[in-house]
């Protein structure tokens, strides 16, 4: 059994909901996972294994806009924090022993890995655009070519790079494997139903929208915007796990940013999905533009009343799509890790008794 190290960006909640999945099933073959994240990452898995902090790189973001300005001198600022949590991370895979390290786009496990000359495997979808041949709105040449250059700079050199995606993409890098995305269990086992509402969920409190959709003739349960009870057409929602999975997969549709966890989770799920993605945030777009591609829902930049109102008229068309979605589990890339780690311990043995 191996000593692994996870380093899990913590920005977001995707991040750390499918590690969940994967720390899970390495602890339950027997192997000693260490995690290291921070912000949300901390605190989501935090409730289920051990975790150390460390110092976290973030995107900036202004009035639902990403400012690749604002994250360099962010982030810049930070660089004397991050190297502090890079020698004390460096000092904890000491004392753990670590022989893999595995990260969830953290670039801070990637670092020590290159220093202590580990085997280091990268899971994320963010590698679709710099490992896989793929199209994308023109009009967003720069903001993809800025992603880019920040995908590559966070895991750079891994061993193998594990990609998630829900569309097939050529493979232009070499080492470099596709899977299906990595779902919660409460996801895979659910039965989804359908029901008259549409979910609705923003990551921050959105007004305007609020306001747009209470003109249109449906009902929406509506998560992020900080309150709760019934108003008019809307029923809002706290956060919570439970609930949220149980409306989600009761939905009749879903309207919300272009994240990849919900995505995929509702297109598991059979729900047509309106994307509205963060502007300037180019993975957001990038998922939102296939989503659309592929024919399993729409997105728009900018929404209004008639577009709303065009999705939800097509979501027979959208259904008709979605049933011929791949629906699978994460046995596929849970074995690759196994047979990866397996592979690498195996060669640092024979390395180790020559």
């Amino acid at each position: 059994m191996a000593n692994i190290l996870y380093g899990v960006n913590g920005e977001g909640a995707g991040h750390s909901t499918r590690a969940k999945e994967v720390i899970a099933h390495l602890m339950s073959r027997g192997h000693a996972v260490h995690v290291a994240s921070f912000d949300r990452g901390l605190r989501n898995l935090s409730e289920d294994f051990e975790v150390t902090e460390i110092y976290g790189f973030r995107l900036a973001y202004v009035n639902n806009r990403v400012r690749y300005r604002r994250t360099v001198v962010k982030n810049l600022i930070g660089v004397r924090q991050a190297a502090k949590s890079v020698r004390r991370l460096s000092e904890l895979a000491e004392e753990w022993q670590i022989e893999i390290v595995i990260t969830d786009f953290e670039p801070l496990s990637c670092h020590v890995a290159h220093r202590k000359k580990l085997p280091l495997i990268s899971i994320d979808n963010q590698h679709c655009l710099t490992n896989t041949r793929i199209s994308y709105p023109m009009q967003h040449r720069r903001d993809a070519a800025a992603a880019k250059i920040v995908t590559r700079a966070m895991v750079p050199k891994a061993d193998a790079y594990l990609l998630t995606s829900f569309f097939a993409a050529p493979i232009k890098k070499r080492r470099t494997f596709l899977f299906p995305p990595i779902l919660r269990d409460q996801v895979l086992r659910i039965t989804p139903t359908e029901a008259d509402h549409v979910l609705l969920y923003v990551t921050s409190p959105a007004p305007q929208l609020a306001e747009l959709l209470s003109s249109i003739r449906c009902k929406f349960v509506a998560y992020g915007f900080g309150r709760e009870g019934q108003e008019g057409n809307f029923l809002y929602k706290k956060p919570g796990m439970d609930t949220f999975v149980k409306d989600l997969s009761s939905a009749k549709a879903v309207i919300a940013n272009a994240g990849f966890s919900l995505l995929s989770e509702a297109l598991h799920l059979g729900k047509p999905y309106l994307a509205i993605p963060v502007k300037h945030q180019f993975e957001q777009i990038f998922n939102a533009y296939w989503l659309a591609k592929m024919g399993y829902g729409a997105y728009w930049e900018e929404l209004n009343k008639e577009r709303v109102e065009s999705f939800l008229y097509n979501l027979p068309q959208f259904r008709e799509k979605l049933a011929t979605y791949p629906r699978q589990g994460n046995a596929q890339l849970l074995e690759k890790v196994d047979s990866l780690i397996s592979e690498y311990t195996s060669s640092r043995a024979a390395s180790a008794g020559r």
